[in-house]
């Protein structure tokens, strides 16, 4: 094994992973360690429900996403939550609509075929998701959320080629499953922003991860229940140490699966929205009891997606 770990180290990489948990000197470029993130806040009144929620918790919300896709919101839905956002100083990353589990096939819905998740089938849904981005960045959107590998790729080269913003976050989606080192270094390199790693992924490993990219990592200290239903709060002074730069994520355990969601489900969307809100005070206490020196971000950050609108 001493030859393959040699060359792993020679080409950048953890030659094992890191069981001694070192602290990770890497920043947001505020030179924060930690920010918080809201996911599944599915419109308008969802938004609105963090923001109350936040204010009477005394809270900072950095980043806010949504997981049923741009295309299942309408053009004022979107420029609402955005106009909302923007006056918070606060990211909204949008999933991209199109998705394999919405498409006609049913190989992604099998037990063996799980393993497609959230990818795009074909040419076409490919070219379904830019459009579904186009319209989102149109309307003053800059953080996206993405699952499929090629569309990744896609994404960047249009920004370098001028055709979407150069600012626009992309975030990569903890569908599109990564859990080394090397295949997180890949998604960094095709232009991921952010990476939202798997939540049943034990700190060495996390750490090996965190030694091979720069990138800020997103991670569910709870975890909904299609992703495990894991409650790791007492662990997150040690991600925040070990992990930074990271965003904190407030999933939900036992908890209905909204998406796609819409106005047909909106009260249930909201009370979990509250909810996971809620949760979040519950980790920031945690943070404040045990790693009270760790340095949060403050509202606005400049690298932050805030909506231009």
């Amino acid at each position: 094994m001493k030859e393959t770990r040699t060359f792993l180290e020679s080409c950048g990489f953890p030659p094992r992973d890191a069981c001694d948990l070192p602290a990770s000197p890497k920043r947001f470029p505020d030179g924060a360690q930690y920010r918080f993130e809201i996911p599944s806040v599915e419109g308008p009144r969802c938004l609105q429900t963090v923001i109350e929620e936040a204010k009477k918790h005394g809270l900072t919300i950095h980043r806010i996403s949504q997981g049923s896709g741009i295309l299942l919101l309408t053009d004022h839905e979107i420029k609402e939550m955005l106009r909302i956002a923007k006056d918070q100083q606060m990211e909204v990353s949008l999933f991209v609509g199109p998705r394999a589990t919405w498409d006609i096939g049913a190989q992604p819905l099998t037990l063996a075929g799980k393993n497609i998740g959230l990818g795009l089938r074909g040419v076409d849904q490919v070219v379904f998701a830019v459009e579904d981005i186009k319209r989102g960045c149109d309307l003053g959107l800059r953080g996206i959320l993405v699952a499929d590998l090629g569309l990744l790729w896609l994404v960047n080269e249009m920004k370098k080629a001028g055709k979407l913003p150069s600012n626009l976050v992309v975030k990569v989606s903890v569908q599109l499953s990564a859990t080394n080192p090397i295949a997180v270094k890949i998604l960094e390199d095709l232009g991921a922003g952010t990476f939202n790693v798997s939540s049943d992924l034990p700190l060495p490993l996390l750490a090996s991860i965190r030694q091979a990219v720069a990138i800020p990592l997103d991670f569910y200290v709870e975890s909904p229940d299609n992703f495990g239903g894991f409650i790791r709060h007492f662990e997150i002074p040690e991600f925040i140490r070990v992990l930074s730069p990271l965003y904190v994520k407030l999933g939900l355990r036992n908890a209905p699966d909204i998406y796609p969601s819409g106005t047909h489900i909106e009260p249930t969307a909201i009370a979990l929205t509250k909810e996971r809100v809620r949760r979040a005070r519950i980790a920031f206490d945690m943070i404040q009891r045990y790693c009270p020196e760790a340095i949060m971000s403050k509202a606005g950050a400049t690298d932050l997606a805030v909506p231009e609108v």
